[in-house]
């Protein structure tokens, strides 16, 4: 990866974007993607899109989503202590010991998540960590010492931890779901551009919010591009390491390329080109199945305005939803280039209908 790319990459994962304020983060990715594209616009809820040939009428989207996961401050007690709700899949069990910063008006106030010492747990009856028992201390002894501090119920709050590079082969930290997509897509769009590709059709690439909580930022922005065709890139689960059922959950390895979804709302024409296109050019790939929806922004666009053909390309990645989500760095790259290749084999007014 050239070094002008990963200190985007390490700058913008390191930025929070909580679901619903995302809007430091769009504002890195605009500024990293404005010399690749033609125009940009912005919608109500923040969600970013560059545009290649906004002229064209055949419209072709490239799309990932801006959010992470994140916490509400919900009830501050008498005593300052402050709990929680969450805001998208916040994970409770991970949260005892770990570091956040808590944003508001004031700037950002850092605490923990406390939790009891292991000693003084004295039955196996005591609660686990739960979104009921998990809580912030921010060093303050009263209810009205956390709000001189700016803190009150609503502020948004995330973990600290921040990306690193492990062995050499993975990239760690917080929120790789789903930034990573957006660093891949712009990646997509800068390599276009240096590579003067001229594409036929209008490219859309999306930075949606609002994914967490149930691919909202993908449904607005659906209706107001209208496009012909929609890929999609987020994170799926690598199932290798421990506690997970291969008969349930797939054989899904980090290292050996991209997933192709199968699957209902996955247009079966669109992923077929996909696939075609990861033979044609040595991309390795692996494939997936689901059940009803994916899950992802591409049920958003599948279903959106008439129906928009639409496939997943999926990343690997271990530890969903915690502060070590991992990906393998040659998944990055391949994941980048079977988008990159796709994109270059669509035609203009391409019809993928089954019958015409």
């Amino acid at each position: 990866m050239r070094q002008e790319s990963f200190d985007f990459l390490q700058k913008y994962l390191n930025n929070s974007s909580p679901t619903g304020f995302e809007v430091e983060g769009q504002k890195l990715w605009l500024d990293y993607i404005k010399p690749y594209i033609d125009d940009y616009f912005v919608d109500t809820y923040g969600t970013v899109v560059g545009v290649v040939n906004p002229q064209a009428d055949y419209k072709v989207v490239i799309e990932a989503h801006a959010d992470e996961i994140s916490w509400f401050v919900n009830y501050i007690t008498p005593e300052g202590y402050i709990y929680v709700r969450r805001n998208g899949g916040s994970d409770a069990l991970i949260a005892p010991s770990k570091r956040v910063n808590i944003y508001t008006s004031k700037g950002v106030v850092k605490a923990v998540f406390g939790w009891p010492a292991i000693h003084v747990r004295k039955t196996e009856n005591d609660k686990a960590p739960a979104i009921e028992t998990i809580f912030l201390d921010c060093g303050a002894n009263s209810r009205d010492e956390v709000e001189e501090m700016g803190v009150h119920v609503g502020c948004v709050v995330t973990f600290e931890d921040e990306f690193t590079v492990m062995n050499d082969r993975y990239y760690v930290g917080r929120a790789l779901d789903n930034r990573i997509g957006g660093f891949m897509i712009a990646e997509v769009a800068r390599q276009l551009k240096e590579n003067n590709k001229q594409l036929p059709f209008g490219l859309y690439i999306v930075n949606a919010v609002q994914e967490e909580i149930g691919l909202r930022g993908a449904e607005m922005v659906a209706h107001r591009i209208k496009p012909d065709v929609a890929i999609i890139t987020d994170v799926t689960h690598d199932t290798q390491s421990p506690m997970y059922e291969k008969k349930t959950s797939g054989d899904i390895h980090c290292g050996k390329g991209p997933v192709i979804a199968y699957g209902p709302a996955v247009q079966n024409n669109v992923r077929d080109l996909v696939i075609n296109t990861a033979k044609e050019k040595d991309i390795p790939f692996q494939r997936s199945a689901v059940s009803r929806n994916t899950g992802t922004d591409t049920d958003a666009f599948a279903y959106s305005n008439a129906g928009v053909a639409s496939a997943l390309i999926s990343l690997p990645l271990k530890y969903m939803h915690t502060t070590v989500e991992t990906v393998h760095k040659d998944d990055v790259d391949n994941v980048i280039n079977l988008i990159y290749e796709t994109v270059l084999k669509i035609q203009d007014k391409q019809d993928f209908r089954y019958l015409s």
